[in-house]
């Protein structure tokens, strides 16, 4: 920025000066153009770069997500290419469905069987309950004949050893019938143990069998998100283990986002909303317009670890390190159209509210930054 406003400084002096000689070019109008440029260079660069401050570390990011099989087995089948655009729900790869599917059919087995045991339940609890009925008369029975043979044996008109013989009558009936009602209320908590109207065995197997076809429909892996898979290595025959750490592949989303760094001291005017111009590399000669969303108003540096120590600075001998620059997030206009490049690199400016006079002069810096993006500089 400076080179190009001293360059056209020293061309308004040359035009005054020495090609139109509208002022006398002498020692005294030499030594004030130099005090003035000096001066007046000073003012511009302190005044716009907080007017409308300019970066040169502007990025296009993108989303990436890894892709992790949720389920563990052979790849059968990856029926994309790498770096080709996919839409959102295509397949990915295959993971051999088989094993999933047998696991299924079991489970499928095993609930027609503990269906039929818990219709069984029904049929127990009628048998159970003729059983206890069926022990209870007897019971009834014997405590009658216990009753009138302790009056008989009280008027004389009886022997006790029949009051004895009932009363045992009488105890091995209620033994009976305690049998049966335990046997009866065993089959009731079999029955009442139920989840969401099932026994729980029942449920149980169905909650197996739902996991099961979760495992079958993950063999088929589909894109998150439009976009497009990188770094595709995996090939049919392939391991395919569901660990985090083991991606199968990495898949780029299109959806972007626009970030460029300030110096911490440059956004004290900057606001959401201000107009902004981005130029990249990958695009030498077009200006970008876009609006600031918003400024990260946070760094690395602002953040201490955890640990047993106190926080500590650094030596008074050191010097302290640098401030890190704010991010500042860019909304650019037909953000969905542009398809930029991800991790594109280039230059932005911010036009805030304040002195927009100067804004034409960052403008045209831009500009011309744009234009030399067209030059490579390099021997090879």
């Amino acid at each position: 920025m400076l080179e190009l406003l001293a360059c056209a400084y020293a061309f308004l002096v040359w035009l005054i000066f020495i090609k139109l000689k509208l002022l006398p070019w002498n020692i005294k109008s030499q030594v004030g153009v130099v005090a003035f440029g000096a001066a007046a260079l000073t003012l511009l660069v302190f005044t716009i770069n907080v007017t409308a401050p300019s970066t040169g570390d502007v990025r296009v990011t993108n989303y990436v997500v890894e892709i992790v099989p949720r389920v563990t087995g052979r790849v059968i089948e990856v029926p994309i290419e790498g770096n080709r655009p996919v839409k959102k729900g295509d397949v990915l790869l295959r993971i051999d469905p088989e094993p999933f599917e047998l696991q299924v059919r079991q489970l499928e087995a095993q609930l027609v069987g503990g269906q039929a045991d818990a219709h069984q339940f029904d049929h127990d609890l009628k048998v159970a309950q003729s059983n206890t009925a069926a022990a209870e008369a007897p019971l009834q029975l014997a405590r009658q004949r216990l009753k009138q043979a302790t009056e008989l044996a009280a008027k004389g008109a009886g022997t006790q050893y029949d009051v004895e013989t009932y009363r045992a009558e009488v105890q091995r009936d209620e033994a009976a019938v305690l049998a049966a009602r335990q046997a009866e209320q065993k089959v009731r908590l079999s029955i009442g143990a139920t989840y969401d109207g099932d026994v729980s065995s029942v449920a149980a197997l169905k909650a197996q069998l739902a996991t099961a076809r979760w495992n079958l429909e993950q063999t088929v892996i589909r894109a998150p998100a439009d976009g497009y898979a990188i770094n595709l290595q995996v090939r049919p025959g392939s391991y395919a283990a569901a660990l985090p750490l083991k991606p199968v592949m990495s898949f780029v989303e299109t959806s972007q986002q626009v970030i460029a760094f300030f110096d911490q001291n440059q956004l004290t005017r900057v606001a959401p909303g201000n107009e902004v111009e981005v130029s990249l590399k990958s695009r030498p000669g077009q200006i970008l317009k876009g609006r600031v969303n918003s400024i990260i108003w946070a760094t690395a540096q602002g953040q201490f670890n955890a640990s047993g120590t106190l926080p500590t600075t650094a030596a008074e001998a050191e010097h302290g390190a640098r401030p890190l620059q704010y991010a500042v997030k860019i909304d650019m206009e037909h953000m969905n159209t542009l398809d930029l490049a991800m991790g594109a690199r280039g230059d932005a400016a911010i036009y805030t509210e304040h002195m927009k006079a100067l804004h034409m002069v960052r403008k045209v810096i831009v500009r011309v930054s744009s234009k030399l993006n067209y030059l490579v500089f390099k021997l090879e």
